[in-house]
């Protein structure tokens, strides 16, 4: 059978023996609510359909281990009397990192149970958006700019030691261009990639090839021009096939130039689904295990779906969510305001 099989490859070489993804029919989706009280949450981490840790707005950080049925919350304090504001959330084999936006930036680290303030950054314009870690040893988080370039620490030690990255090592930004503390997904990774994504007077990807020791600047065709618009989101499947989405705040409805996708790398972008749905969102994923088909994107306006990679979409939710992570093919978190959510695809 084995040498049936390597014959009929090599006679339809010309067609390929590799398997194709089938377009599956969605039947039915449904999201489940969690409420969360007292506490907006645009940070998750979902370790599967059991295990969820959040960060949220009031220094809390949350944790199920039953899918929602009941939660462990630990309130950080910062001095005793500032409860950080946290928008980033990222783990390691190890531990959990949460980090705050606002001057003083405060990244700390949790390991059974324990905190430690890890990383402190003070200055008149420092906040920061997004975290996550491309290994169990190198992780990045991205700020707004301060002196003239986009804010980025690392760390190559698992989250001990934090340590930014000078601007004469970076590209320079314009003048009101920066990042979106929406969802905790305006970076995105892959194997050595980075790539970040800016809005405001220009919405643009830093790209770094080499797990950050150098990058570039490259421009897209998603709004830009004021405080609101721009790229608020950004995944890749695979180290060729990425997707931006995002639109402008302040008019939610609108879906002019909001979605583009990339098969190179991201070095250029093409518009998508221009002037139609799905119009603002703040948080995109490509669903695992589908070839970069099928795509997600939530935010205040809904839920919508793809199964052609972004091209085209459907409407599946009214429900508003800023960020959304999955666990396998049929099974997503989601975040929003005093809220947890669980997608299901059947």
């Amino acid at each position: 059978m084995k040498r049936t099989l390597l014959l009929v490859c090599f006679a339809l070489s010309i067609i390929s023996c590799k398997q194709e993804y089938l377009v599956r029919s969605i039947e039915s989706v449904t999201i489940q609510k969690m409420d969360i009280d007292s506490t907006s949450i645009r940070a998750i981490y979902a370790e599967n359909k059991d295990e969820l840790i959040f960060a949220g707005s009031r220094g809390d950080i949350g944790l199920t281990q039953d899918g929602g049925k009941t939660w462990q919350t630990q309130v950080i304090k910062y001095q005793d009397s500032i409860r950080p504001h946290f928008r980033s959330i990222a783990k390691t084999s190890k531990s959990v990192f949460a980090l705050s936006i606002a001057n003083p930036a405060l990244l700390y680290k949790i390991s059974n149970g324990n905190y430690e303030l890890v990383y402190k950054e003070e200055h008149e314009k420092v906040f920061y958006d997004a975290m996550t870690f491309l290994n169990d040893k190198v992780g990045i988080a991205i700020g707004d700019p301060i002196g003239g370039c986009t804010s980025i620490i690392m760390t190559h030690d698992g989250g001990n030691t934090w340590k930014k990255i000078d601007c004469s090592n970076l590209p320079e930004v314009n003048d009101g261009e920066a990042s979106f503390a929406a969802s905790n997904t305006n970076i995105a990774t892959y194997k050595n990639n980075i790539w970040v994504v800016t809005g405001g007077t220009k919405a643009r990807v830093l790209k770094s090839s080499d797990k950050g020791k150098t990058w570039k600047i490259i421009d897209t065709p998603i709004i830009q021009g004021n405080g609101p618009q721009g790229i608020y989101s950004v995944d890749f499947y695979n180290d060729k096939i990425g997707i931006v989405i995002g639109g402008s705040f302040s008019e939610p409805d609108g879906n002019i130039a909001n979605k583009a996708i990339t098969t190179d790398g991201g070095e250029t972008w093409t518009l998508v689904a221009d002037g139609k749905s799905p119009n603002y969102k703040s948080c995109v994923q490509y669903v695992p295990g589908t070839k970069g088909k099928e795509v997600i994107a939530v935010g205040k306006t809904g839920v919508s779906f793809s199964n052609d990679g972004g091209r085209t979409w459907k409407d599946i939710s009214s429900d508003g969510y800023y960020a959304i992570q999955f666990v396998d093919n049929n099974t997503a978190w989601l975040s929003g305001h005093q809220k947890i959510g669980k997608l299901i695809l059947k």
